[in-house]
Formats: structure tokens, C-alpha cells, sequence
């Protein structure tokens, strides 16, 4: 059913919206996709936060009209998917991830922070480690040598436990020995 101009207004508006808010936008053809493999690769792009849109091209071109996106424009051709997020590589890790696994996705382009990416670009966005995972790695790095260094006072006081007892059956030895003699 054709959109009015009332709902073309509307979804640019929507689209304009999602797209202030975005740091990358990738774009996919999705010629051939079965429709419960695309409700998939919504469904995942729900729980990754991250606009996943079928749009008429010349709709998307007007909403990326006077932002860092709008080099992007070259790019609508043919029936695409449009993946919008918030997060740097939310977007890109999403469609990158679907493609793998259905080679009737296919990966045109998307941008970030105003450079448009090419497929390969979009595949090294894709490929970065998220910001819960750089912050796990960098807490477990600051927490290495603390935990090290624990590891080593709980040896070390192992160690003087292990040698107190030895040091003191010897002496023990001792005075007993000596305390033998002056009883004969």
C-alpha cells in the first residue's frame, strides 16, 4: 500500500529522529531473505538496541539530509535494510554477524562519525570489542597485579605457617634432650 504524504512525513521524521541520535549506520540488500530470517535479524537488533528499518531510498535520503550521514546517499540503491544505533558498533556487529550466517545479506556500506565505509569497512567496525568487553578487559588488567600480589602474601604466609612448626620441633627436640640427662 503507497504511503500518503502525510506518512512519508512522518517516517522521515521518525528516521530523522533515530538518526540524531546514531553514531553509525550500515546498509544491507536483502533480496532473497526469507521473511522469518529477517523477523531474526530484527528480533536481534531489538536486543542490541539498534534501528533496523526496510525504507524507500529516496525517504532515507531525506532524512540523512543535513547530518554527518548524508555522504551516505550515494549509496541508497536497490532494496536495502537500514541498521541505525547509538552504539559505534552495535549497528555494524548486528548485520555483520546475520550476514555470516545468510549470504543473501549482503553488506553495501554504512558510516561513521561522517566517513562512509565500504563492506570491508563496515566488517573491522564490526570486529571491535564492545565497550562492556573493553571495560571487563581493562578491570581485569588493573586487577592482575593486585591479585598477584595477594596470591604472594598468601604463599609467603603459607610458607613462614609451614617453617614455624619445623623450626619449633627441633627445639622441642632440644630441650627435651637436654632435660633427659639431668634426670638420670
Amino acid at each position: 500500500m503507497p504511503l500518503n504524504r502525510e506518512d512519508k512525513r512522518a517516517v522521515v521524521a521518525e528516521v530523522q529522529a533515530e538518526v540524531a541520535k546514531a553514531q553509525s549506520i550500515v546498509l544491507a540488500e536483502y533480496r532473497g531473505i526469507a521473511v522469518g530470517d529477517l523477523t531474526k535479524l530484527r528480533a536481534k537488533a531489538r536486543e542490541q538496541k539498534v534501528y533496523l528499518r526496510v525504507l524507500k531510498n529516496t525517504l532515507a535520503r531525506r532524512a540523512v539530509e543535513g547530518t554527518p550521514f548524508a555522504p551516505l546517499a550515494d549509496q541508497m540503491t536497490g532494496p536495502l535494510i537500514y541498521g541505525v544505533s547509538e552504539d559505534a558498533i552495535a549497528a555494524a556487529r548486528v548485520i555483520n554477524d546475520f550476514a555470516k550466517s545468510n549470504d543473501k545479506l549482503v553488506i553495501r556500506s554504512g558510516a561513521y562519525e561522517g566517513q562512509v565505509l565500504d563492506k570491508a569497512g563496515v566488517q573491522a567496525l564490526a570486529s571491535i570489542p564492545s565497550r562492556e568487553e573493553l571495560l571487563a578487559r581493562l578491570l581485569g588488567v588493573m586487577l592482575a597485579p593486585v591479585s598477584g600480589f595477594a596470591r604472594a602474601l598468601a604463599a609467603l604466609s603459607a610458607k613462614r605457617a609451614e617453617d614455624a612448626p619445623a623450626e619449633a620441633a627441633p627445639a622441642e627436640a632440644a630441650v627435651s634432650t637436654d632435660a633427659a640427662p639431668s634426670e638420670a
